[in-house]
C-alpha cells in the first residue's frame, strides 16, 4: 500500500517559503478506502477527546476527535504504514519522522461553522522548527471549503491560543493575541487548494489557518497527523497547555518518545 513518492525541488521551496504545500497522489485508494471506513468507526465510539465543535444554532455537524490511533487498528496502521511520516520528514528536511497525535476532523455538508484563524503549536508543548502536520481528505474539497493559510506567517511569533468552543484566550501564556484576519483579509496573502482524495497538505505548525464553513452536500472528512522531526523537543510552556492531553513525564527539552510517541521514519 506504500509507494514511492516524489517531492519536487519547488515543492520544498513553497513550504520553505509559505508554511504550506499541497502534495497530489500521495495516498492509494486502499488507504482512502481503509480510512473511509474507519472515520465512520471512529464516530460511532468517539473517544474521551472528542468534540462537537458547530453551534446549534447554525446547524450542520463538525466533529473532532483526538488520539483516534490509540482505539482504533485502522488509524493505527495509517499512522505506522502508510507514506505520512516519511513524506512529514522529507518535506521538514528531517532524517526522523516521530508521531505526535492524531487529529480526525469532519465538517458535514450544510454546516456554517468556520475553523478560526490559528497556529498550532503555541496550543502544544512542543519546541522547535521542524514540527508539522499532514492534512489528508477522504473526500473530494473544493476550494471555497479547503483550508486557508496566511502565506509567511510560519515565520511569525507565538500569538495566544484561544478556545475554540467560546473564543476565550488560554489563560498565563503571555503571548500577544492573534490579529484580526478574518476582517483584513485584503492585508493578507491567503492559500488555498482544492483536494481529492489521495492528496495532502503539509504544513509548519506555526503558520495561521482556518477553515470556512461547508454549504455544500458533501462531506469533508479529513484526518491531520502531526508530525515531530530532529528539532523537536518536550517545551514546558507557561499558562495553559492542550496537547499531549496528559503529561508525558518529560524534563523540558527532552525529546518525545515511547509508547505514545513513536518513531515512524528514519531516512536511509
Amino acid at each position: 500500500m506504500v509507494a514511492s513518492v516524489e517531492i519536487t525541488d519547488a515543492e520544498f521551496a513553497a513550504y520553505e517559503r509559505d508554511g504550506v504545500v499541497c502534495l497530489r497522489d500521495v495516498f492509494s485508494s486502499d488507504w482512502i478506502d481503509l480510512m473511509r471506513g474507519a472515520v465512520e468507526d471512529a464516530m460511532a465510539d468517539p473517544g474521551p477527546h472528542a468534540e462537537e465543535y458547530a453551534n446549534a444554532a447554525t446547524g450542520g455537524r463538525f466533529f473532532g476527535d483526538l488520539d483516534v490511533w490509540q482505539r482504533q487498528p485502522a488509524f493505527r496502521k495509517f499512522v505506522m504504514e502508510s507514506p505520512a511520516a516519511e513524506v512529514a520528514g522529507r518535506v521538514m528536511r528531517s532524517k526522523t519522522s516521530t508521531f505526535f497525535y492524531d487529529h480526525l476532523l469532519v465538517k458535514e455538508g450544510g454546516t456554517a461553522e468556520r475553523t478560526p484563524w490559528h497556529q498550532d503549536q503555541p496550543y502544544w508543548a512542543v519546541s522547535g522548527r521542524q514540527v508539522a502536520s499532514l492534512w489528508v481528505p477522504f473526500d473530494s474539497v473544493p476550494e471555497d471549503v479547503s483550508v486557508e493559510y496566511v502565506a509567511g506567517s510560519h515565520l511569525w511569533e507565538a500569538h495566544n491560543p484561544y478556545h475554540f468552543d467560546d473564543g476565550s484566550p488560554y489563560e498565563g501564556t503571555d503571548l500577544p493575541p492573534m490579529p484580526d484576519i478574518e476582517g483584513h483579509r485584503e492585508d493578507y496573502r491567503i492559500l488555498t487548494f482544492a483536494l481529492e482524495p489521495g492528496d495532502c497538505l503539509v504544513f509548519q505548525a506555526m503558520i495561521v489557518h482556518g477553515a470556512p464553513g461547508n454549504p455544500h452536500k458533501g462531506r469533508r472528512r479529513a484526518l491531520a497527523t502531526r508530525w515531530l522531526g530532529d528539532d523537536a523537543r518536550y517545551l514546558k510552556r507557561k499558562g495553559e497547555v492542550s496537547i499531549p492531553t496528559t503529561d508525558p513525564g518529560f524534563a523540558d527539552g527532552e525529546r518525545y518518545r515511547g509508547e505514545s510517541f513513536p518513531l515512524v521514519w528514519r531516512s536511509k
